[in-house]
């Protein structure tokens, strides 16, 4: 592949791909009412996964894209917690049978913000509303520096099984620059944590692209993390959008990288994780040979949602919180983002509900070939197309998979489109020509490198 082409394509700002449509194309079109409807009308013989969300920190992280803000006092997280457990009430209530679910998983923010008997109370109302089986995976997302063992324990007794702990980067330097400073003992003290309260499959979380970041930094991170024996590892590029996160203008946009150098970055680490052993899962998560990723991968059943790649088949997706994102058969619901006036919008009895997407038969037709080339770096256009009854050429036609194709990052055979092994880290760019509604939006995505 010529390397000015994977410069250029690494430059562009396209989705993650985690949902199809993305987020910027949802409309107030989509109400509570809507929602309510939609969960009324769910099918018994349904799988759900449940994603609850606590967007509250003790600390801004510079970089940070997620929707978080920092709250110094315990009294508005606890308030916050009372509205998620009556929006647990409501939304199981408006379901005519109780939802058998197979994954929860609690995101941030912080979600360990909140106080140990709060969390346990949390997973006793799901266990209640819900038909949470022994099986399920319950994970949790974790900042190591506020990890206290009272908390690791209350996960540990509530039933988590998994824990995804942002590191970021080991480099003093980057730390600083990021205004996250989180030392390798201080990450081992909280995997130790995990461990005694029986919670062994760790997952971590690294970045590239941060300011002062560099080839052999991003090298020695991925060393040290090979210490700790994490189960799963997701590394991310930074996405730099100051406009639409402001607190990212504290970073010194001259110290960070280029494309050139993110790219180098990225396979730097891609090549410490595969040499130590693990699996390299679509085009930034790696596992070990036995962790339930790597089988997924291995049998063609992996999946791509919010949370990036997953295992998780479930065909619900209920989230829960402020900002929180839905995904029923129907279409996508998205919660206030704003705390207050999603608290607001719970207490006075109803939904949080404040735009979604009903799909088309197109966006299924689309949605199911993104995910298979975003998670098989392979797709066979021809039988997804066969499977929805549509004709595969307009698809096989497009102007931007020719494009594709003619610079290397893509290989066509009949109607199967496969990504050659030095393209994986463009999967994205490859992903977006079969987008109908790439360039719409109005939203700056991040690099695809």
């Amino acid at each position: 592949m010529n390397e000015d082409k994977a410069s250029a394509y690494g430059d562009e700002r396209l989705p993650r791909y985690t949902s199809y449509p993305t987020a910027p194309h949802f409309s107030d079109a989509v109400t509570s009412d809507v929602y309510a409807r939609w969960l009324g009308e769910l099918s018994p013989d349904l799988s759900a996964s449940l994603y609850l969300h606590v967007p509250f920190c003790r600390q801004m992280c510079w970089y940070c894209g997620c929707n978080t803000t920092v709250m110094r006092s315990d009294a508005p997280i606890s308030a916050y917690v009372a509205e998620l457990c009556r929006e647990i009430d409501t939304v199981a209530g408006c379901v005519p049978h109780p939802l058998k679910v197979g994954h929860v998983h609690f995101g941030g923010g912080t979600p360990t913000i909140v106080a140990p008997h709060e969390f346990l109370a949390l997973m006793a109302l799901l266990r209640r509303r819900f038909d949470l089986g022994p099986d399920a995976e319950i994970a949790v997302e974790i900042d190591p520096r506020r990890l206290e063992r009272p908390m690791a324990q209350a996960l540990g007794e509530g039933g988590v099984n998994r824990a995804s702990l942002g590191v970021q980067s080991f480099d003093p330097v980057v730390q600083q620059a990021i205004n996250r400073v989180q030392s390798y003992a201080v990450t081992a003290a909280a995997v130790e944590m995990l461990h005694e309260a029986g919670i062994t499959a760790v997952n971590f979380d690294l970045i590239y692209g941060l300011p002062h970041q560099s080839v052999q930094s991003c090298r020695e991170t991925a060393r040290q993390c090979l210490a700790l024996r994490p189960a799963r590892l997701s590394v991310f590029g930074y996405a730099h959008v100051p406009a639409f996160k402001p607190h990212q203008r504290l970073i010194d946009e001259a110290a960070l990288p280029d494309g050139a150098e993110r790219r180098l970055q990225a396979e730097a680490i891609a090549e410490v994780l595969s040499t130590g052993g693990y699996r390299r899962i679509g085009f930034d998560h790696y596992a070990l040979p036995d962790d339930e990723l790597s089988i997924a991968e291995r049998e063609g059943r992996l999946h791509r949602n919010f949370q990036g790649y997953t295992s998780d088949a479930c065909d619900v997706l209920v989230g829960f919180g402020a900002s929180a994102i839905g995904r029923l058969p129907q279409g996508y619901v998205q919660n206030e983002p704003l705390p207050r006036r999603y608290s607001k919008l719970i207490g006075e009895g109803g939904l949080a509900t404040v735009k979604g997407y009903a799909l088309t038969a197109d966006d299924r037709l689309r949605a199911d070939i993104i995910e298979r080339l975003m998670c098989d770096l392979v797709v066979d256009v021809g039988e997804i197309c066969a499977r929805h009854g549509t004709d595969p050429a307009p698809l096989m036609n497009a102007p931007r998979l020719g494009d594709v194709v003619r610079d290397g990052l893509a290989r066509i055979e009949g109607h199967v489109v496969r990504v050659p092994d030095e393209a994986r880290f463009l999967v994205r760019n490859i992903a977006a020509a079969f987008d109908a509604y790439l360039g719409q939006g109005g939203r700056t995505h991040s690099r695809a490198v």
